[in-house]
């Protein structure tokens, strides 16, 4: 009779008492190393150390345990080909049914603030990887578990039938390719970072997943949102939801939009997105001030949208909020008061997100069929650039004001984008167009008659004088641009012909 054999070796070691003392009582002899045996041991549980199945000690302070023969072969062998049987027996090997294993904690490690290149290292796991990728290769005998949430799916099936579905053999085996798939990329990334390799001949990145989602962008597309193992803790990604309905695609691509926004500004602000472009931003002394600015800018727009607020939200800005139809509010905390006001709709999202951490420079992904595009964050601001002002007028304390503001927010439209904005607010965005000038068009007749004395910010450079004489025309007075362009002459002209003052950073923002 073939003796039934675990492999239990976990770093995650919850739950796993439970689950072993379950196997000890349908017959399963107990394999494992280190702490887990030590901690099987002290619950009672009959334990065969592994360097008792081996033969061999442990050595180089446990870099090397269960890589051999006596380990492997049980692992490794098809366990009803009598030439496996035969060498089994030959060498003194017993097979192994079930292996219980997780891999040293090298995320968690890398998350310290104070990590060690060493420590980083010695949190590699070689062993484990081995026997999980063994086991999964040979599941039509063996029962991989990588994850305690399927351990009593294990137990149920054993004693009902005495071993485990082929199905459940083969979904197991699929989770533990992606655990060490996942554990790999997390290692390929650190040790990349480490040698500073910018461009890698190959990329390798893993999410985790955070919900699954009703649908994508349009109810006929599935879709689910991840989450970057070590990503930014600025980010939606790691918001809290307070109250409201889950967030859908839409929701979270919005969210997103806002945030980053509203992370240009360091006074109280508030910005208003739809459809991923910001139809409102205000600040003011007060969030209570920013957000009606941020209102005022477009009140159509804003009905449906996501509110993103650098401050907590007390209970005169929830109220203002209320009486509006919103999707999402995002905030660093809201007031006790505010929460009681905004909860009374019982749909509204509201999210919670810590500004103590700062921004964490990432790649961006941008998936193309049968490609990845990767590039860095748009992370550029004024203070990086190298200011020139070609025109004979340069701009007033307020107008600089005005352009600091509609730069902010430029970057973050969609391009060809116009923003027109006064000194803490928007007043006229046009977004998304096919010509400059058209973008303009739409900001400034949005903009009315407030873009009198108002500036002008361009995502990129003006290829010829049309959007500066439509600038004019409605009154604005200062322009901030890339410039770069051949005809820059052109514009300049025009610009001094009217009195402008313009701008030149020598960096675009185009938003695709």
């Amino acid at each position: 009779m073939i003796k039934k054999r675990a492999l239990i070796s976990v770093s995650d070691k919850s739950g796993v008492g439970e689950f072993a003392k379950e196997l000890a009582s349908l017959g399963f002899e107990i394999i494992s190393t280190g702490g887990t045996k030590k901690m099987l041991e002290e619950q009672g549980i009959p334990v065969i150390g592994v360097s008792d199945v081996t033969g061999f000690p442990e050595i180089l302070e446990g870099r090397v345990k269960t890589l051999n023969p006596m380990i492997h072969g049980g692992l490794l062998a098809k366990q009803d080909d009598e030439n496996h049987r035969k060498q089994l027996e030959e060498h003194g090997i017993d097979p192994i049914q079930i292996v219980c294993v997780n891999l040293y904690p090298f995320q968690q490690t890398i998350e310290k603030p104070d990590v060690t290149v060493e420590d980083a290292i010695e949190n590699i796991d070689i062993g484990g990887p081995a026997m999980l990728r063994a086991s999964a290769k040979n599941h039509d005998y063996i029962t991989v578990v990588v994850d305690p949430a399927d351990y009593r799916t294990v137990l149920e099936e054993l004693k009902a039938d005495g071993k485990t579905t082929l199905e459940t053999r083969r979904r197991l085996a699929a989770k533990v390719f992606r655990h060490t798939a996942a554990y790999d990329a997390l290692i390929a990334q650190y040790m990349t970072n480490l040698a500073q390799e910018e461009t890698p001949e190959k990329l390798t990145v893993t999410y985790e997943l955070k919900q699954s989602l009703r649908y994508g962008e349009n109810p006929h597309q599935q879709a689910a949102f991840y989450q970057k193992p070590l990503g930014s803790k600025f980010s939606i990604a790691y918001a809290k939801q307070l109250h409201g309905k889950e967030l859908s695609y839409n929701n979270i691509n919005d969210a997103d939009a806002a945030l980053q926004i509203v992370k240009e500004f360091q006074e109280p602000a508030a910005v208003a997105v739809k459809h991923m472009n910001p139809c409102g931003v205000g600040t003011g002394e007060t969030l209570l001030e920013a957000f009606e600015k941020a209102f005022s800018a477009d009140t159509v727009s804003i009905f449906g949208g996501i509110i993103a607020l650098n401050r907590e939200v007390d209970v005169e800005t929830a109220k203002k909020l209320h009486e509006i139809f919103l999707e999402i509010i995002i905030a660093p905390s809201f007031t006790e008061e505010a929460l009681t006001v905004l909860t009374a709709k019982k749909n509204l999202r509201l999210l919670t997100i810590s500004f103590d951490h700062g921004s964490k420079k990432e790649k961006k992904l941008t998936s193309i069929e049968g490609g990845l595009l990767v590039q860095d964050q748009d992370c550029f601001t004024l203070e990086d650039a190298n200011i020139t002002i070609p025109t004979k007028r340069q701009p007033t304390d307020e107008e600089w004001e005005a352009l600091k503001l509609g730069w902010k927010v430029v970057k973050h439209v969609k391009s060809n984008a116009i923003v027109v904005s006064q000194k803490d607010m928007t007043i006229g965005i046009g977004a998304g167009q096919m010509n400059r000038v058209g973008a303009a068009e739409i900001a400034l007749k949005q903009a009315g008659s407030k873009a009198e004395g108002a500036a002008l910010a361009s995502d990129a450079f003006f290829p010829m004088d049309d959007t500066v004489e439509a600038a004019a025309k409605a009154g604005i007075t200062a322009i901030i641009q890339p410039g770069g362009s051949i005809r820059d002459a052109d514009s300049i002209k025009k610009a001094d012909e009217y009195g402008i003052a313009m701008v030149f950073t020598g960096v675009r923002h185009f938003k695709h």
